[in-house]
């Protein structure tokens, strides 16, 4: 027999009040709004539903007591809502991390290599920032916007300089160098998303997350994640 919407929410509602009991380290009972409250200062997922949550445990409240034997519940929720609901446990029960959604091989260059192999990358690959070291250690982001600053500054009465500079030559022209953030693979892909919004609402500018094991600057290079890749997180 198929599951009720209102059992497989109640079910889904159960299991998210024990994973927010655990993570705020309740060891009696707290009503469900006060869990909330604890559990969004450490967990990112339950700062992105936070809203629905809330909705949820008033819905939860209106299924519960107001049911009048165990066969008939007075709501029954959308299939959306059900949906919804089961995706918040899951997440919480077995978070998608950035490691899962985007390790893959990156490719780097060294900074004595010339910016028309940075070119030939942007190109091919259509990459819009360029991983530089020296040997083994991380020196910086090379960005379009980089380029284009070397671009400038090479002009003379409107004719660009011949000399082929080194991708070094063109991070001295990048303006804004810190624009990096190196993570961990399995940090939530809600926490790196928050990464971006943080710095959007202080004015700074982000270029990427850098994902390596444990989110150490002389760790391997794991993965890349722009902006841009955030329309893959649902």
């Amino acid at each position: 027999m198929t599951a009720r919407n209102s059992d497989r929410f109640i079910f889904a509602y159960n299991r998210i009040e024990k994973s927010m009991e655990k993570m705020s380290g309740t060891i009696s009972y707290m009503p469900f709004s006060r869990l909330i409250d604890k559990a969004k200062k450490t967990n990112a997922i339950i700062r992105k539903f936070e809203y629905d949550l809330r909705e949820y445990g008033d819905l939860r409240n209106a299924i519960v007591h107001h049911r009048t034997d165990f066969d008939y519940a007075i709501a029954e929720p959308h299939d959306e809502i059900v949906e919804l609901i089961e995706y918040i446990d899951q997440e919480l029960s077995k978070p998608v991390t950035v490691g899962d959604l985007f390790q893959r091989k990156v490719h780097i260059l060294q900074a004595s290599d010339s910016l028309s192999a940075g070119l030939k990358l942007i190109r091919e690959k259509k990459f819009d920032q360029i991983p530089i070291y020296e040997k083994r250690r991380f020196i910086g982001l090379i960005t379009a916007t980089g380029i284009t600053y070397w671009l400038a500054d090479k002009m003379i009465d409107e004719i660009i300089s011949r000399e082929m500079p080194t991708l070094l030559d063109i991070y001295y022209h990048e303006k804004q160098k810190n624009t990096y953030r190196f993570i961990k693979k399995d940090l939530s892909v809600y926490e790196a998303e928050e990464y971006f919004k943080k710095a959007v609402a202080g004015g700074k500018r982000l270029e990427a997350l850098l994902i390596t094991e444990n989110g150490l600057v002389d760790e391997k290079l794991l993965g890349i994640i722009t902006p841009l890749d955030l329309m893959k997180i649902k």
